[in-house]
C-alpha cells in the first residue's frame, strides 16, 4: 500500500488533462521568492498553487484557484477530485439555484473526505511507529519524517461555476474573487464576491467562539498551526488532532472546517467585464507593497490596462502577475517604509475569465480598441505648393478606465503612464487640405531627407549627422503669414 501511495504521488498525469479548456480564460503565475540583502531572489520551495479552467459540452464552466501550503499534494488532489464531483454530469440546465448550492457543498465535502481517506494508512503507520517505548532508531526517525511530509499540508480554494449564465462562487480560505462590470459610460465597477475566512474576520471569530474558543486569543495569535485561515482543505493536524493544539483544545467540535461559503448567484446576462480569481499570495504581495486599502482597485486597473494592450488572455494575466512581482521587489529594494514587509512573497496565481470583453488584436491600438489618442500636429508647406498639410503624430495609450467600487470612482494608474512592459503605439497620419498637395516632396525644399540604406558614421566630434533637416520648416514658419519676427520670439531654430 505504501508503494502504491508513492507511485501515485510521483505521477504527474491527471485524468483532467484531456478535458476541454475554456478559451475565454487566461492564467498567470509566479513562484514564491525570498530576497537576499543584494535584492536577488531565490525560490524557497516548489510552487504549491494550482488551478483549473474547464468548459463542459453542456455549457457548464468551472474555474478555480487553489493555494496550497506545506506541499502541493492537497491542492493537486482537490483540483482533480472537485472536477470529478462537478463535471461528470452532476449538473444540468434543469437545476435550480438551491440544487447548485447543494451540489457545490457536497463536492467540497467529498473532496475533504476523499483526501483524508487517502492518508489513513500513512497516519496509522505513523501512529504505530510513534508508539514505540524505546528510543527511535535513525531508520525509524527517517521514516517518521517521510510519513509526516506525506500527510502534512492543506489548501485554500476559490471556485467559480457558471451554469445557465449564472455565476456561483464557492470559497474556502483566503483566496479572492472579483467581478468587474463595464458600464455604458466606460467605467469599470467591481465587486468582491465572498469574504476571507481568516483570524481577522469577525464572522469567523464568532463561529469559533460559538464552539468554545477564545476569539480574542485567536485574533491576537493571528495564525492557527502556521496559517491565518479558519477554513481549509486537508491539514489533518487541525482536523483530526485539533485537541492537541493549545489554541483549539477547548473546541466542542472540529473548529477548522472545509465547508464552503457560497455567494449568491450572479446573472451574467448582458454583462460586459471580467471575473478574477486570485490566490492569497498575489493579494498579500500587493498589500505588502502598497497597503491593503486599494488592492482590489489596483488589480482591476492593471487587468483592464493589459486587456487593452495584450492580444491573448494568457499574456494579459501573466503581465499582471509580473507587474505585481516587480512592484513587490521594487518596494523591497527601495528601502522605503514598507520595504520591511516585502522581504519575501508566496506563490502567485491570477485567473482571468472575460465576459463579452474586447481584447486587443495585437495590432496598433485605436480609440475603438480601448486606447487613448494624443495627437500632435505640425503645419508644413513645401516650396512647390502653397497648400498646407497637417501631419499628425498620434500616441495611442492603453485605456485606463475609471474604476468604481460602490460610490467611489477614480483611476489608480498615473495619467498618461503606460503599464510596465507596454509601449505607446505611434501612428503617422497625413491630412491634406487640398488634393494637389503632398506630405513629402523631393529637392532642396523637402522637409524630410531620405535616410540612406547605410547607417550614418560619426564625424570627428563623435556625432552622427542628422537625417531630418528642419531648416525649411523654420524658415517657412518664421516667415509668411507668421512674420519674420516669430522665430526670434520663442520658436526654436535648428541646432
Amino acid at each position: 500500500m505504501a508503494a502504491q501511495r508513492r507511485n501515485l504521488k510521483q505521477s504527474h498525469q491527471s485524468w483532467t488533462d484531456d478535458l476541454p479548456l475554456c478559451q475565454l480564460c487566461g492564467v498567470g503565475t509566479a513562484p514564491n521568492c525570498e530576497y537576499g540583502p543584494d535584492g536577488k531572489g531565490t525560490q524557497s520551495h516548489p510552487n504549491e498553487d494550482t488551478h483549473l479552467r474547464f468548459r463542459s459540452e453542456d455549457g457548464c464552466s468551472l474555474y478555480a484557484v487553489f493555494n496550497g501550503y506545506d506541499g502541493s499534494r492537497v491542492a493537486s488532489f482537490a483540483s482533480q477530485c472537485l472536477t470529478a464531483e462537478l463535471l461528470l454530469e452532476q449538473l444540468s440546465a434543469d437545476h435550480k439555484e438551491s440544487d447548485v448550492r447543494r451540489i457545490l457543498t457536497q463536492a467540497f465535502e467529498a473532496v475533504e473526505k476523499s483526501y483524508l481517506h487517502t492518508i489513513d494508512d500513512a497516519l496509522a503507520e505513523k501512529a504505530n511507529l510513534s508508539g514505540y517505548m524505546l528510543p527511535h532508531s535513525e531508520k525509524v526517525q527517517e521514516r517518521l519524517k517521510e510519513l509526516e511530509q506525506e500527510v502534512s499540508g492543506g489548501a485554500m480554494a476559490i471556485v467559480a461555476l457558471i451554469l445557465n449564465n449564472k455565476l456561483y462562487i464557492a470559497n474556502v480560505g483566503t483566496n479572492r474573487a472579483l467581478l468587474c462590470k463595464t458600464t455604458s459610460d466606460g467605467q469599470n465597477q467591481f465587486f468582491q464576491l465572498g469574504r476571507p475566512h481568516s483570524t481577522a474576520n469577525d464572522d469567523e471569530l464568532q463561529r469559533l467562539a460559538a464552539l468554545g474558543l477564545d476569539s480574542a486569543r485567536v485574533r491576537q495569535a493571528g495564525q492557527i498551526a502556521g496559517q491565518n485561515s479558519t477554513r481549509r482543505l486537508g491539514d489533518y493536524r487541525v482536523k483530526i488532532n485539533y485537541s492537541d493544539i493549545d489554541l483549539l483544545s477547548a473546541a466542542k467540535t472540529r473548529p477548522i472546517v472545509a465547508e464552503p461559503e457560497i455567494h449568491a448567484s450572479q446573472s451574467l446576462d448582458s454583462v460586459t467585464g471580467f471575473l478574477l480569481l486570485m490566490s492569497e499570495g498575489l493579494i498579500d504581495a500587493l498589500e505588502c507593497a502598497h497597503g491593503p486599502e486599494l488592492v482590489n482597485k489596483e488589480i482591476v486597473a492593471m487587468v483592464a490596462a493589459e486587456l487593452a494592450q495584450q492580444s491573448t488572455l494568457e499574456a494579459a494575466a501573466q503581465s499582471v502577475v509580473d507587474r505585481v512581482k516587480r512592484l513587490h521587489h521594487d518596494v523591497y529594494t527601495s528601502g522605503r517604509q514598507r520595504a520591511t514587509f516585502c522581504s519575501r512573497h508566496e506563490d502567485m496565481t491570477l485567473l482571468i475569465r472575460t465576459l463579452n470583453y474586447p481584447l486587443a488584436d495585437g495590432a496598433a491600438q485605436t480609440p475603438t480598441q480601448g486606447g487613448r489618442i494624443y495627437p500632435v500636429s505640425v503645419p508644413y508647406s513645401n516650396s512647390q505648393s502653397t497648400s498646407k498639410t497637417s501631419v499628425t503624430l498620434s500616441l495611442v495609450m492603453p485605456s485606463q478606465s475609471t474604476l468604481t467600487n460602490g460610490t467611489n470612482t477614480g483611476s489608480t494608474l498615473e495619467e498618461g503612464t503606460p503599464t510596465p512592459g507596454q509601449s505607446p503605439t505611434a501612428t503617422l497620419q497625413s491630412t491634406n487640405t487640398q488634393t494637389q498637395s503632398s506630405s513629402s516632396s523631393s529637392g532642396d525644399g523637402s522637409l524630410f531627407r531620405q535616410r540612406g540604406s547605410q547607417a550614418a558614421q560619426p564625424d570627428e566630434t563623435g556625432r552622427v549627422p542628422p537625417y531630418v533637416d528642419f531648416t525649411q520648416f523654420y524658415r517657412l514658419w518664421g516667415g509668411g503669414e507668421h512674420g519674420e519676427g516669430q522665430m526670434a520670439q520663442g520658436v526654436p531654430g535648428p541646432q
